[in-house]
């Protein structure tokens, strides 16, 4: 059995609003850890009377509890990447990534190196929009850190964007029933869309305020 196997059989035999909080934090620093673990399965359990995460009866109060506490806990690791970035400077994190260790994290300089293109190419808002994209969801807070983006900034775009990344893997899991093969292969096609539907409405919206401008 796997370290990851391991702690998934802990999870399940544990699931609560704490565990919750801890794994979500652990798979949103460097420490590689799949969150379609983590959320969906909360989201389909939360509807069992016997289970720590049932607190109402309205099970969208315990799915919001659950994505809450998710979101919380994603805060949690990419400060921890945020705040290693702005100390150790460039020069280290490319070491470790590079290191043994770094390799045990799955970790690697071209993967930190693709998450800073990427941070660089659309700026302060990619720690929102990178929350939603897999390979580089866990590691968008390094280069943030790495440009020392204001903090206040990096935190309202990080729980935004964990917020909806949370509530896409709630949705899967309600929807899918906790079924991790159907979780696993849908979370990005769905992750997608909800970027589409974002620059969609974020095209209306600049669209609206140019017509509003010329018509005065």
């Amino acid at each position: 059995m796997s370290l990851v196997d391991s702690v998934i059989a802990w999870y399940s035999a544990h699931i609560n609003y704490a565990s919750i909080t801890a794994l979500m934090a652990i798979e949103s620093s460097f420490i590689p850890f799949p969150s379609e673990v983590v959320i969906p399965p909360a989201a389909f359990v939360a509807a069992d009377p016997t289970s720590p995460l049932y607190i109402s009866e309205t099970y969208l109060i315990n799915v919001a509890m659950i994505v809450l506490c998710g979101t919380i806990g994603a805060m949690l690791g990419a400060i921890i990447n945020y705040l290693l970035a702005l100390w150790l400077g460039r020069p280290i994190i490319y070491k470790f990534a590079d290191s043994k260790l770094g390799h045990l994290c799955l970790l690697s300089s071209d993967k930190i190196q693709h998450a800073e293109d990427y941070f660089n190419a659309h700026g302060k808002v990619s720690t929102f929009i990178g929350r939603l994209i897999p390979a580089i969801r866990q590691l968008i807070s390094l280069p943030a850190g790495l440009a020392r983006m204001p903090f206040g900034q990096f935190l309202l775009y990080t729980f935004l964007g964990a917020f909806c990344w949370n509530c896409i893997l709630a949705a899967l899991g309600y929807v899918a029933h906790g079924q991790m093969d159907l979780i696993h292969e849908y979370s990005h096609e769905l992750s997608v869309t909800i970027l589409i539907i974002l620059a969609v409405g974020i095209v209306w919206f600049v669209a609206k305020k140019l017509l509003r401008r010329k018509s005065k």
